[in-house]
């Protein structure tokens, strides 16, 4: 059962991870039932009544005759707009309600269509048994209570129905696709998934800016402010990385330099470092904001930052933050003035370059959830590797609202191991024991 209930849980939050598409197509299916009935509106329904004779006795006889061709044909004729026999056929019911009461329902798109055409197979039956041509001599039949008003469903009635099943139908569609693009979705959502990853401990998971332009940069340096969950995240991530006193007056020999790493095809992680700075600034410490140097990769992807962060700067600016734009990787991180430097770096998320970045004291994975997967954070950590480098920790961007992971990397020991022996004597008291 508790499988189950896991299986359930995930699929729920696969659904509202593809909310848009399962949306999307929750819409469609409205729209394409709400259209079909338009296009197929429904059928109302009109009674004429027809007396026979009291001597009457085969009623089931004349039911018969009432539907029969020569009736039907005779009134194809007086029916408007006019059809054919056999649509006519498919619309009219008869039924005896007594022995010399026969009833005589007709369907059509409006209430007139629907006691024209009744009446009309009324008057043809009444005027058919009349006559010698009738198979059973004639009878005196008469209209006893021509149809004059339909029932049926309306229009609108219709259209909800009918609209309400298009979208349950396409909701269903929906969550279909959705688990079917999840089961071949390498992305991580999860902070354990993350984290798992590269063995590293998620420090802050925050929601993140997405500034489009350079103008909505600018706004974001000036007047970002998290909630107090995610400041005080923000706080524990700098004390972890070495800023011990979050303060103006704390003492960290030459000032603390942190890298934020970001993807390339990950754009939501790129205002991570940005509100580190300003949030760092806002809690009176001195703040370089650097914005590392520009590649192929990185050149499309942080053009606004860096152009609002070559702008002169605004007097909303904290006065606490400054900004600087990188030309090459070989600039000296150490900013005069500045107890904590954060470097925004983008590297490509297919072939990452750690080496081409500037060093630093920390260096922070900054990702989205749903956005990268376990290859591509491995391609980092290997690359920060092979240049003598590590990932402290890790900031996720715009967690899932349903992960209740934290992303805490257990740290593992080492395994105590007894020492090898180097000398013959040693090898002698190694065997007695």
């Amino acid at each position: 059962m508790s499988e189950q209930a896991l299986d359930l849980r995930r699929s729920v939050q696969i659904v509202r991870r593809h909310k848009i598409l399962v949306g999307s197509f929750a819409v469609l299916g409205l729209l394409a039932g709400a259209g079909y009935a338009v296009l197929r509106p429904p059928m109302l329904t009109s009674n004429a009544i027809v007396a026979l004779p009291a001597t009457n006795h085969d009623t089931a006889t004349q039911v018969v005759i009432a539907a029969s061709s020569p009736v039907l044909k005779d009134a194809v004729g007086n029916i408007h707009p006019a059809m054919s026999l056999q649509t006519l056929r498919g619309l009219v019911q008869v039924k005896s309600l007594t022995t010399n009461l026969l009833s005589i329902s007709a369907q059509g798109k409006t209430a007139a269509q629907a006691a024209g055409t009744a009446n009309a197979v009324a008057n043809s039956y009444v005027a058919y048994v009349k006559t010698a041509q009738s198979t059973v001599g004639a009878v005196r039949a008469h209209l006893l209570q021509p149809a004059t008003n339909a029932s049926g469903a309306s229009l609108p009635k219709h259209m909800l129905v009918t609209g309400g099943l298009g979208a349950l139908a396409g909701t269903l569609i929906g969550v279909i696709i959705a688990l079917a693009i999840s089961r071949s979705d390498r992305r991580l959502l999860q902070r354990d998934q993350i984290a798992n990853a590269i063995g590293v401990p998620v420090l802050a998971s925050i929601p993140a800016g997405h500034p489009a332009d350079a103008g909505r940069w600018t706004r974001l340096l000036e007047d970002y402010e998290p909630n107090v969950v995610h400041a005080w995240q923000l706080r524990t991530a700098l004390r972890y990385l070495g800023q011990a006193d979050v303060s103006a007056n704390g003492s960290n020999g030459d000032g603390l330099s942190v890298a934020v790493l970001s993807l390339s095809s990950d754009r939501g992680a790129l205002a991570l470092g940005p509100q580190l700075a300003v949030f760092a600034a806002s809690l009176g410490i001195p703040t370089a904001l650097v914005i590392g140097p520009p590649d192929e990769t990185a050149s499309k992807v942080a053009a606004g930052l860096r152009t609002a962060c070559a702008a002169p700067p605004s007097p909303s600016r904290s006065s606490l933050l400054r900004v600087t734009v990188a030309d090459h990787c070989n600039m000296p991180w150490r900013q005069p003035g500045a107890k904590l430097t954060v470097i925004v770096t983008v590297v490509d998320g297919q072939a990452p370059r750690i080496a081409d970045t500037i060093r630093t004291s920390a260096t922070v994975l900054g990702v989205s959830a749903g956005e990268v997967t376990a290859a591509q954070l491995a391609g980092v950590a290997v690359s920060a590797a092979a240049d003598d480098r590590q990932i402290d920790g890790i900031i996720v961007a715009d967690p899932d609202p349903a992960d209740h992971t934290t992303g805490r990397v257990p740290q593992l020991r080492r395994p105590t191991r007894r020492r090898m022996p180097t000398r013959p004597a040693d090898v002698k008291a190694e065997t007695r024991r």
